[in-house]
């Protein structure tokens, strides 16, 4: 067993930790998922669509950066 210590040094180290972690009981803090429904007007989803295909990416993932970059600037 680890010691909290030796733990963080081997982590930052680059060291193998997994035999330490109970990934089953692991979260992502503030990164849970929740499904929402959103309705949008076509010309909203083809420009998203435009956006995304140029970025290459899925219109879920364009959606998500879009809001995230609108809620930053708004903190």
């Amino acid at each position: 067993m680890k010691t909290a210590k030796e733990f963080d040094e081997a982590f930052d180290n680059g060291e193998d930790i997994s035999e330490f972690v109970d990934w089953s009981a692991s979260r992502r803090p503030n990164l849970e998922q929740k499904r929402v429904n959103l309705d949008l007007p076509i010309w909203m989803i083809e420009r998203l669509d435009y956006e995304a295909k140029r970025l290459g990416v899925a219109r879920q993932a364009i959606m998500k950066m879009f809001l995230a970059q609108h809620l930053e600037k708004a903190s």
